[in-house]
């Protein structure tokens, strides 16, 4: 009921007619699933509405676009297979095969459509690929480095110097140097990568100039392997081939995978999100040294990192579709393992120290 909610609300948000009717018709393919189980329940419960979490993935589509949602409709397709294999088990209906891979699905609904076109396809592929590695996940991820990283580092530090002033000054310090360490890593990455598709998208021009019969070829070869008809790949490639740039534009995207609006985003500003995502995490084990020492602050430290990790594992659920409670307190699990090592660790140090 979930998928079919979201893929509904896409369809409704969608501008071009064709990828809109593919959200459609995933969104009844899902409402044909769930009326399924009930009829082979024999109950006569009425259908669930959407889950909170779908209702926050539909407020997070409306205020930052639905490209985000669809990008974790992506990532849970896995889960909710599962989930849909387990139950037609259960209940010894037979496996159809659709079950398995819905993002197949969504391509051959496209490819199905009479008036399909390059553009289309083109532009739900390189949206298919774009979306999965969003920038909520990214703000989800950098905070959790940031407070796992630092809560380690904190309670170590804490367990040699039970809790006194260098806790704080060894706090500010990992999350300064993690911060700037996570800015730097993500501006090289976004550079680089940039960098490396410029080229590519270069020498896929000087293929275009020099051989457009053999790019022609190419890309409807692309097409028919898509499960086009070889006679209408032609004819798309052929129309594409006629305006160089468009022509361009599109073998980038299909033969190479590049989308070219990707390229537009700032290194800098990917940094700068990358470090601040990272240091709000990293100050949450800090804050109590602040104000107050000794086993107190360790104490308070640790709750408002158990919460904060918490909190984490449940923002995790948006895209995995898990449980809120097994996630947030499986990271809260893991992160207070990580720290009581570190803390375990650092009181040796500190007595050996001592001694």
């Amino acid at each position: 009921m979930d998928a079919c909610f979201l893929y509904k609300r896409l369809a409704e948000a969608e501008s071009d007619s064709t990828v809109a009717n593919v959200f459609r018709q995933m969104s009844d393919i899902e409402m044909g699933h769930a009326e399924a189980f009930l009829k082979k329940q024999n109950t006569a419960t009425p259908l669930p509405p959407p889950s909170f979490r779908a209702r926050v993935l539909d407020r997070i589509g409306k205020i930052f676009g639905y490209d985000y949602v669809l990008g974790a409709l992506m990532d849970t397709e896995k889960s909710i297979s599962n989930a849909l294999m387990q139950a037609k088990n259960k209940s010894g209906a037979a496996l159809t095969g659709s079950e398995t891979n819905h993002v197949k699905i969504l391509r051959s609904l496209l490819y199905r459509e009479a008036k399909v076109t390059g553009t289309n396809v083109a532009r739900f592929e390189s949206r298919h690929r774009s979306v999965g590695g969003n920038a909520l996940r990214a703000a989800v991820l950098g905070g959790n480095d940031g407070l796992v990283s630092n809560f380690s580092l904190v309670m170590g530090i804490a367990g040699a110097t039970a809790g006194q002033s260098g806790v704080l000054l060894a706090g500010v310090a990992g999350l300064l140097a993690g911060a700037l360490s996570m800015a730097l890593g993500e501006w090289i990455s976004v550079k680089s990568s940039q960098e490396l598709y410029e080229n590519q998208m270069q020498l896929e021009m000087e293929e275009l100039e020099t051989n457009p019969e053999g790019e022609q070829k190419e890309l409807a070869l692309i097409y028919m392997a898509k499960g086009i008809p070889e006679q209408q790949s032609h004819e798309m490639a052929a129309d594409i081939m006629r305006d160089k740039a468009h022509a361009h534009e599109l073998l980038v995207k299909e033969e190479l995978g590049i989308n070219p609006e990707e390229l537009k985003g700032s290194a800098m500003e990917a940094a700068i999100y990358s470090f601040i995502l990272f240091s709000i995490g990293a100050i949450i084990p800090v804050l109590p040294f602040f104000f107050i020492k000794g086993t107190a602050a360790i104490v308070i430290s640790v709750i408002a990192s158990a919460a904060g990790l918490f909190l984490i594992g449940s923002a995790i659920t948006l895209f995995t579709g898990r449980s809120v409670w097994f996630s947030g307190f499986r990271q809260v699990l893991f992160g207070l393992v990580a720290a009581a090592i570190t803390f375990s660790i650092g009181k040796l140090i500190g007595v050996s120290l001592a001694g």
